[in-house]
């Protein structure tokens, strides 16, 4: 027999958690997730717009890139 288990989520709140500080938090969040795109296209192109050969010089391979500018914007 399989046995299988469900995982459920907590819908509770916080006490004191109130609409201003809602909108508060979900204004940094958004804040934070434009700055990391921003991190990791301009990452990106910067790489992206290099030769093969250089690439090569600072130890990068054309399919490192995505990782890298992932990196980049988590940093």
């Amino acid at each position: 027999r399989k046995r299988y288990e469900m995982a459920y989520v907590n819908t509770s709140r916080i006490a004191g958690f109130n609409l201003i500080e809602r909108f508060a938090a979900l204004r940094a969040d958004i804040a934070a997730r434009v700055s990391q795109s921003r991190a990791y296209r301009a990452t990106f192109n910067e790489l992206s717009a290099m030769t093969d050969r250089e690439l090569a010089d600072i130890g990068v391979a054309r399919s490192m890139i995505h990782e890298i500018s992932r990196q980049a914007a988590e940093q």
